[in-house]
This record gives structure tokens, C-alpha cells and sequence, in this order.
């Protein structure tokens, strides 16, 4: 509460520091993350893999919408059958909990229809993003959503969940459900699985606002004004 200035990534996240903390919102400034868009970027030599969905992060997070993720991978599942070539590939930096995990596994009937990478290179992690076919961030809550901002800068499609900062990341080049529920986020992959037209306009859209609107050289500019605004404020007094 007695900070000068303080700077954060997202609105949201403005918003809840203001809430939690008390600190006064003309205090806060927004300055939102960048990406490096020429290391996230599209891959078109290679292969899509027909049906898989791609979740980059902690599955065991509550905050990242995992246990609503694999119920909605199940509910996909079922309605389509066991012809479908619908699974799940999940990138991470470890799985801390397998009986956990392997439970809801086990109950949403996903066995031998998830897939795990873990600890990889960035270089890796684009390539990745080029084997999907949708991106997925069923995230309770984020304070920005990297891997939300990655997908889209490689152009992969994106469904996310209306979690935290995920809006103001995704805008209108994505598709977004509300969080919690499961069912409109199977439905929503779904019907982006069964519409190639769909999945390449939004990729082309997702790419064009993240390197519009997130740049590391836009964020390192903000900064330094900000310092620059702090630094003259604390001279006058």
C-alpha cells in the first residue's frame, strides 16, 4: 500500500492486486508481456497430426483447468468413439501426482488417448505446437497465459477458457468458453476439429494480434517511459 508506482501484466491481474492489496488503482500500470515471435512462429513443413488437441503446462494446477480439461477430453471421446483420432498431447515439466492423475485418467476413459513431453526446448515446444491441430487453455485463472499467447504466434488455433487474463490475451482470434465447464469446452473443440476452414482463419488471426499487440520491443518501450515517468515524479518533490 505504500509502493509509488507498481507495474503488472494484464488488467486482471491489476484489478486483483488493487483488491487483495489495497493498493490504489491509478498506482498500477498495465504493460503487457511480449513473445518472441520469430522463434513462435508457424512450421509448415510439418505434419499435422490429425485430432490432437495440445495443452502446454501443469495438468495438476487447479488454476490451469486440468481436471475440467481431461473431463471434456472424455465427453469428446465418448461422443465420437473409439474410430475417432481425437487425443490428447500434454507438454510439461512433470507430473508430481501419477496416481492422481492416472485416476482421472482411468474415469474419463482416456487411456491410450493422452500422450506426455516433459521438459523440453523451446525450439521442441514450436515444433509441438505445429503437430496440433487445436491449442487448448482451460485455465481457472491466469495473470497473463503464455502458453495461450505461444499457440497463437505459431498459428495454431486456440480455445481457451474466460480464466483471469485469458481474454485480453486471446480477444477475438480464438474461441472462448466460460471456465468450469466442461461441456463447452468439448463442445467447442469439437466443432473447431471437425472445421479446417475455421482452424486456419483463426491460426492466420491468432499470429497477426499477438505480433501486432505483444511484442518484447513494445513492453521494453513502456518500461522505460514508466521509469522515466517514476524517476521525473520522485525529481519534482
Amino acid at each position: 500500500r505504500r509502493i509509488a508506482r507498481l507495474v503488472t501484466v494484464s488488467q486482471v491481474s491489476a484489478g486483483e492486486i488493487a483488491r487483495c492489496f489495497g493498493v490504489p488503482p491509478e498506482r498500477i500500470r498495465v504493460i503487457h508481456n511480449g513473445l518472441d515471435s520469430a522463434l513462435f512462429r508457424p512450421r509448415p513443413h510439418i505434419a499435422r497430426v490429425p485430432g490432437r488437441v495440445l495443452f502446454v503446462g501443469n495438468l495438476q494446477d487447479p488454476n490451469k483447468g486440468g481436471v475440467y480439461l481431461l473431463r471434456a477430453m472424455g465427453r469428446l471421446l465418448a461422443q465420437r468413439g473409439a474410430a475417432s483420432p481425437v487425443h490428447l498431447l500434454v507438454v510439461s515439466g512433470g507430473i508430481r501426482h501419477w496416481d492422481w492423475l492416472n485416476g482421472h485418467i482411468a474415469a474419463q476413459g482416456l487411456r491410450g488417448r493422452i500422450a506426455f513431453k516433459f521438459k523440453i526446448t523451446p525450439e521442441e515446444l514450436v515444433d509441438t505446437y505445429a503437430t496440433a491441430e487445436v491449442a487448448v487453455s482451460p485455465s481457472v485463472f491466469e495473470g497473463f497465459g503464455f502458453p495461450a499467447a505461444e499457440a497463437m504466434a505459431c498459428g495454431l488455433p486456440l480455445v481457451a477458457a474466460r480464466g483471469g487474463a485469458l481474454p485480453e490475451v486471446v480477444g477475438d482470434a480464438g474461441v472462448l468458453v466460460p471456465a468450469r465447464d466442461s461441456a463447452a469446452l468439448a463442445d467447442a473443440l469439437g466443432a473447431l476439429l471437425d472445421d479446417p476452414e475455421r482452424r486456419a482463419r483463426l491460426g492466420v488471426l491468432g499470429r497477426a494480434r499477438i505480433v501486432a499487440h505483444f511484442r518484447w520491443e513494445e513492453a521494453a518501450r513502456q518500461m522505460v517511459d514508466f521509469y522515466r515517468e517514476v524517476i521525473d515524479a520522485h525529481h519534482r518533490f
